[in-house]
């Protein structure tokens, strides 16, 4: 069989209480431990594992680990300021930039070690990005929003490393409650991957200047498969999704308006209607959607979003619900979430 020919094992992940984490991985070998939490670290291998801890969440008991596995044998290292996981077929890589004034410069240098290293290692199929920035919607130093400031130094290192636009993976940009800005990445070194565009969205590669100096820079799914002829049965991983059509906001100030047209973003991208353009079929709906993220800009309302969500998701998906800002300042809600 030639190499396009070969079939390779997908990654998976759970969501775990804080404290269950060395049970889970000891089923099977870690990629890595990101931990939604009470403070912002620097990622570190502890006990073996990549460690990522995000200060996602006001107490304890809000708090949650996402785990990521897979099936081979994995190695752990650093590499200018980014750790990373690699089994041979997948890499983790995970960073931190610290609190400045000014985003651009040092989060060009966090990308490019990242990418640098993916570059390195063999790993040049970057399906999924996080990144998650404190006062997101708050003035730099020189009174651009931060989440502006960081979109151009991403724009610049994807620059740096020849990224097209259809080339950029699904990814989220989200709030964080501390911590400066933390990422992690997900990269393959043979899996199939397409970059997948919803068709009632402008990408967002091509925002007007209204929304900052660059444009952000990320697909709004990308579809992994083991094989590059398989376009059935492959991993979907849904980009941060939010209440916009074309380029613009809609619902402003109204969260139960705004909750359901992100549903429904959703549920067109992940259609064999959307997804036809991309050759892809699956019959989805978002009863197949699991792993759920849900960024909710007010805790007050929360329980009016959980309600929503849980009538349109399986009762069976997993689910976290996170108070942290949005991307945009008249955003509401935002959320993401794996089709495996």
């Amino acid at each position: 069989m030639t190499q396009a020919q070969q079939t390779v094992n997908l990654p998976s992940s759970v969501f775990t209480g804080l404290t269950e984490v060395s049970d889970v991985a000891a089923t099977g070998n870690v990629l890595g431990v990101i931990n939604y939490t009470t403070e912002c670290t620097d990622p570190r291998v502890e006990n073996g594992l990549l460690t990522l801890d995000l200060h996602m969440a006001s107490d304890l008991g809000e708090a949650f680990a996402e785990v990521w596995t897979t099936t081979g044998a994995v190695e752990t290292g650093e590499h200018h300021g980014v750790v990373y996981a690699h089994d041979g077929e997948y890499l983790l890589v995970a960073g931190r930039i610290a609190p400045t004034g000014r985003y651009t410069e040092d989060t060009r240098a966090a990308y490019v070690a990242a990418l640098d290293l993916m570059d390195g290692l063999g790993y040049k199929n970057c399906f999924r990005m996080w990144n998650f920035l404190n006062d997101i919607n708050g003035d730099n130093a020189e009174g651009l929003e931060i989440y502006r400031d960081f979109c151009k130094g991403r724009a610049e290192a994807f620059e740096l490393f020849h990224f097209g636009d259809k080339e950029v993976p699904s990814a989220t940009g989200i709030g964080s409650q501390g911590g400066g800005i933390a990422f992690y990445f997900l990269a393959s070194r043979s899996a199939a991957l397409t970059s997948v565009e919803n068709s009632k969205q402008m990408a967002a590669y091509h925002y007007p200047r209204q929304y900052g100096p660059r444009p952000p820079k990320f697909a709004r799914a990308t579809y992994l498969a083991g094989t590059h002829t398989d376009r059935r049965s492959g991993q979907i991983y849904v980009a941060g999704t939010a209440s916009i059509r074309g380029h613009e906001t809609l619902h402003d100030g109204d969260i139960v308006a705004q909750v359901k047209l992100s549903l429904d973003n959703i549920e067109h991208l992940i259609s064999d209607e959307n997804l036809a353009d991309y050759e892809i079929t699956q019959g989805n709906s978002l009863l197949n959607l699991d792993n759920i993220k849900v960024y909710v800009r007010h805790r007050s309302d929360i329980p009016a979003v959980r309600r929503m969500c849980e009538e349109r998701f399986s009762p069976n998906a997993r689910i976290q619900y996170l108070n942290v800002d949005v991307c945009r300042a008249d955003l509401l809600v935002e959320i993401e979430g794996v089709i495996a």
